[in-house]
């Protein structure tokens, strides 16, 4: 990959949060599942907004400690999109792309 086309966390984190929220609207309005996906609402979110706090830490161990707590967001995000692909609210190829998305960050 070229430089120039590297994404940042921040961007890979906001459009991962994206995603989450189409694919939780599409739970909620027509498979009409509100647990699971509030659920996965609120990790797959709060990832990009660790990442941005994280921009304006305090001091460098508020830094890691926002980053590994974003990081947790991202395992539990894993946990609910599996959960969800197993339970087949959602396909396995919706499921695998987003948690490529979701692995990329985390080796971020």
């Amino acid at each position: 990959m070229v430089n120039s086309e590297k994404k940042t966390i921040k961007e890979l984190s906001y459009k991962f949060a994206l995603r989450i929220i189409k694919l939780v609207k599409i739970l909620q309005e027509e498979k009409r599942e509100f647990i699971l996906s509030r659920q996965l609402m609120k990790s797959g979110t709060a990832i990009g907004a660790l990442v941005r706090e994280a921009q304006y830490a305090e001091s460098s161990a508020d830094f890691i400690h926002k980053l590994s707590i974003a990081l947790k967001e991202a395992n539990e995000s894993e946990y609910w999109l599996s959960l969800l692909a197993d339970s087949k609210y959602i396909s396995k190829d919706k499921m695998s792309s987003l948690i490529e998305d979701n692995v990329s960050i985390i080796k971020m």
